[in-house]
């Protein structure tokens, strides 16, 4: 025997837990802390500008 096929009809949008809708609490905020990676970066610049300088500095000896 042939099952009975369901109309497909307008049916809510599934929620999903933990997720709030509407403006999100202070608690919830998105917050990171950069302090680690600002550092990083300045490490990097500065170890990049010594490694130009010392091309620059090479280049007129080795001419």
């Amino acid at each position: 025997m042939a099952k009975k096929m369901r109309s497909v009809g307008s049916k809510a949008a599934p929620t999903f837990a933990g997720i709030q809708r509407g403006t999100p609490n202070s608690s919830t905020e998105f917050n990171p802390d950069y302090t680690v990676i600002k550092s990083e970066l300045k490490q990097i610049g500065i170890l990049a500008a010594s490694g130009f300088g010392i091309l620059i500095v090479l280049s007129f000896f080795l001419r």
